[in-house]
């Protein structure tokens, strides 16, 4: 894929249209930064849902992955509880705000503040397939470590 290409157009709506619009932080950046739409307290050692302020119509052949940006876990003590967040291409009505699910692994409160950025969101191309049911698939290779080290 030629990276120097002219970007895809996506469908996207603010919540709050004070708050701007997600940017690439560098030209080199794959993951765009989702924003806190809403000064949101998480308590120790439990979940919480913080609002990005988007809804967006990810394009078709395409998915949308929320995943933490680097520095949160140590600035913030916050993980995904699921590791990431799968965002399908149905997912785009009026009320379908991309929320940013958090984990606060700390033994006190963490505070998000409204505009800070809490995520990123990357697009990947992704395929649809149909199932061939066999009697066989091959040998048996082994599983978790059967590599080695």
């Amino acid at each position: 894929m030629d990276v120097s290409a002219q970007p895809l157009e996506v469908n996207i709506k603010r919540v709050d249209t004070e708050l701007p619009l997600p940017t690439y932080a560098t030209a080199g950046s794959v993951g765009f930064d989702l924003l806190s739409r809403e000064t949101t307290e998480v308590a120790p050692r439990s979940l919480a849902l913080i609002p990005s302020n988007l809804i967006v119509q990810t394009p078709p052949g395409y998915m949308l992955l929320l995943t933490m940006r680097s520095s949160t876990a140590r600035r913030k003590g916050l993980l995904m509880p699921n590791g990431v967040g799968v965002i399908d291409q149905d997912y785009c009505g009026e009320s379908d705000e991309l929320m940013v699910s958090v984990y606060n692994f700390r033994d006190e409160p963490v505070t998000v503040l409204r505009g800070e950025r809490i995520a990123q969101g990357i697009f990947i191309p992704v395929g649809r397939f149909s199932w061939n049911e066999v009697e066989q698939v091959g040998s048996a290779r082994g599983g978790f470590g059967s590599t080695g080290d």
